[in-house]
């Protein structure tokens, strides 16, 4: 959530918002804002007043401090009722404005993407190469028909050697980013509203997220929501800053976008295993942090031996909560297209005002909000996708890079 008060009287700031989205109504919730704060001066008077009142008749009620206090009382609750209803529209529209863009990025929309690095080259074949849906039917990696059976379409079922391979995968992450200073955690795959809200997901994206409405639970779209609300409403010591997180978990998402021809297979699918990245950090530490996400996350695909690139994403390409993102994308042979793997975003005090997520620099200092960071590190169906269709033999069978070896069960 931002500050609204910097709207107000800054214009870098508004611009700032709208380079994240154009459309937004900027003028509406200054508008909201300007009435609710109208208001509650005007209800604190009523109170006061009443206040008062209250006191002249401990010395003696008169007709006139009766009178009085009836019409102030009347006034009070109709004032009181109307600030309540103005406060839950601002608060409802405020809850659907994205965080501010950081001023190095791009303005537009993804064709303004920046890309501004590369590793390694696409690799050549000298045969005929086979999309990753035919290559896990040869060598029974996973299958959909099973998913669907047990579950619904667009869930997969991973075979005896496509679950030995992503449950490798998972513990080679995970061991890579202890490497890189991230802590191991493992959040519940189940989260409440607000720690949907706090995390940004709600009240924007509720219809994207599979719902137990029966217990008031929601299945996580990725592990992020849970890790960034451990230090919800929490004052933390600066010594202990920065916080860094990793965990692996399933994630769960009702829409799966467009399914293409080219989108189809392990591409865009309902529940992905995907291993996360989260961090707080003081303010002036979140550029260096972010740093540090994604040369953890390139460090995975550079031991994998896989093309990718980093591309800096524009404004609108960013996500809802990012003031500044940047996604790693792989090269996918069988889609001869890149897909992205993780997405690097610096959402600065945005989720940490929403959870009241608080540092204290000195005992006796005013609390400040921190910096929360997060990444995926990496999203393990298309890292399949790139490692089934880039080492894939004229046999169609699958040599897998040395380093999942010691992983493999």
């Amino acid at each position: 959530m931002i500050d609204v008060s910097r709207l107000r009287s800054d214009a870098h700031a508004v611009a700032s918002l709208l380079k994240k989205d154009p459309f937004f109504p900027v003028g509406q919730l200054l508008a909201f804002d300007k009435k609710v704060r109208q208001l509650t001066s005007h209800v604190e008077l009523l109170r006061s007043l009443k206040n008062d009142l209250a006191e002249q008749a401990k010395s003696g009620i008169t007709d006139a401090i009766r009178q009085e206090s009836m019409a102030v009382g009347k006034d009070l609750k109709e004032k009181e009722a109307e600030l309540k209803e103005l406060s839950e529209q601002f608060m409802s529209l405020a809850l659907t404005c994205p965080n501010l863009a950081l001023d190095d990025i791009p303005e537009g929309n993804k064709e303004e993407n920046v890309v501004v690095r590369e590793f390694g080259k696409k690799p050549e074949f000298s045969f005929p190469i086979k999309h990753h849906q035919e290559l896990a039917a040869q060598n029974k990696w996973f299958s959909f028909e099973t998913g669907a059976s047990v579950a619904r379409s667009h869930f997969v079922w991973y075979d005896q050697e496509g679950a030995r391979v992503l449950y490798a995968l998972a513990f080679f992450m995970l061991k890579n980013n202890k490497k890189h200073g991230f802590e191991i955690a493992l959040p519940p795959a189940m989260a409440n509203e607000q720690t949907l809200t706090v995390a940004s997901n709600f009240p924007k994206f509720k219809e994207e997220v599979f719902t137990v409405a029966a217990d008031g639970l929601y299945a996580i779209p990725t592990a992020e929501v849970s890790l960034v609300n451990k230090y919800r409403d929490t004052i933390i010591p600066t010594d202990d800053l920065p916080i860094r997180l990793t965990a692996w978990t399933s994630c769960f998402r009702r829409e799966v976008g467009n399914y293409g021809k080219m989108e189809r297979g392990l591409i865009r699918i309902h529940q992905f295993e995907k291993v996360e990245l989260v961090s707080f950090c003081e303010p002036e530490k979140s550029g260096i942090e972010q740093d540090r996400m994604i040369a953890c996350a390139e460090d995975i695909l550079q031991q994998l031996g896989l093309h990718y690139r980093v591309s800096l994403l524009a404004g609108q390409d960013c996500s809802f909560a990012s003031a500044k993102t940047y996604d790693i994308e792989v090269w996918l042979p069988g889609q001869e297209k890149y897909y992205e793997v993780s997405s690097a975003s610096n959402c600065t005090d945005f989720q940490a005002r929403r959870g009241k997520i608080r540092y204290r620099k000195e005992a006796g200092d005013k609390t400040e909000l921190v910096h929360t960071l997060n990444a995926s590190s990496l999203a393990l169906p298309r890292l399949m996708v790139a490692l089934m269709e880039t080492y894939q033999q004229p046999d169609g069978s699958i040599i897998l890079p040395k380093v999942l070896e010691p992983y493999l069960l």
